[in-house]
């Protein structure tokens, strides 16, 4: 651990501003102190923290966007044995680093890596945190399927940006390309408690890498057709999800995980 001095922390704080984390380094020393949300992400976690299991000693933990290190130090407080965050900006990567340094927190490890490349870990995690990242890349589903199918072992803790209604309905296994007896479409696909991805052409709050905008059934939608049960929904946009088996093995999905012997 190196021994830094309030002033050097507060440098250091600064050289590597902006932060997006407001992460408390003690001794008065917060990173982001006049973030536009507040105490973040500390406020948020706190609502759903209470259905992370409390005790992960043994166990391990995937932080994929980790930005600057909150959860990654916050899952190594209750006894994960080894954490590792994984991000594709290296600002970020080196807030986390200065972050859990001067926290004095050994055994987390930080790489530049996206969530595309999960695979080449080349090893599975209890508990994967995939939290703020969906809505922000081109292709969300793919990513699900790469979680579930290379790093998720267990559990995964999930959260998206969510539009439109917090509803959920009823829909069929087969949607017929009719209603029977007639040449009108399926009315529910308007119904705005469908699952629907919005697609976000432009900007969204200023950022031009907000692409996605899911409702809540479209969300939990996802999570179920890459292999996710829904155990908890502390928040309307949070889950705590466990890995099951992938519907539709036998049919679409086969084409993204083959059998074993087929793959050969």
């Amino acid at each position: 651990m190196v021994t830094r001095s309030r002033e050097e922390l507060r440098e250091q704080v600064q050289a590597l501003a902006p932060w997006f984390h407001n992460i408390d380094l003690g001794d008065g020393i917060l990173t982001a102190p006049d973030h536009f949300l507040g105490d973040y992400p500390r406020f948020k976690y706190a609502k759903f923290a209470g259905v992370i299991p409390a005790d992960l000693t043994g166990k391990s933990v995937l932080d994929i966007g980790c930005n600057a290190g909150f959860y990654s130090v916050e899952m190594k407080k209750r006894g994960a044995d080894r954490v590792l965050g994984i991000d594709s900006d290296d600002r970020y990567l080196a807030q986390a680093r200065f972050a859990t340094e001067a926290l004095g927190f050994s055994g987390v490890e930080f790489r530049n890596l996206s969530v595309y490349d999960v695979g080449a870990l080349g090893e599975t995690f209890d508990l994967v945190i995939f939290m703020g990242v969906l809505y922000h890349l081109r292709h969300p589903l793919l990513a699900l399927d790469l979680i579930r199918e290379h790093v998720a072992r267990d559990l995964m803790l999930f959260q998206t940006l969510q539009q439109g209604s917090r509803d959920t309905v009823e829909v069929p296994e087969n949607h017929p390309f009719y209603m029977p007896g007639t040449v009108t479409p399926p009315p529910y696909f308007d119904d705005p408690a469908y699952p629907k991805m919005h697609f976000i052409e432009k900007r969204f709050a200023d950022d031009w890498t907000n692409w996605w905008a899911p409702n809540r059934a479209c969300s939990e939608a996802m999570l179920r057709a890459a292999g996710f049960t829904v155990e908890a929904q502390p928040q309307n946009d949070v889950y705590l999800c466990r890995v099951t088996d992938v519907p539709y093995s036998d049919q679409g999905a086969a084409a993204v995980y083959p059998a074993k012997e087929s793959a050969k």
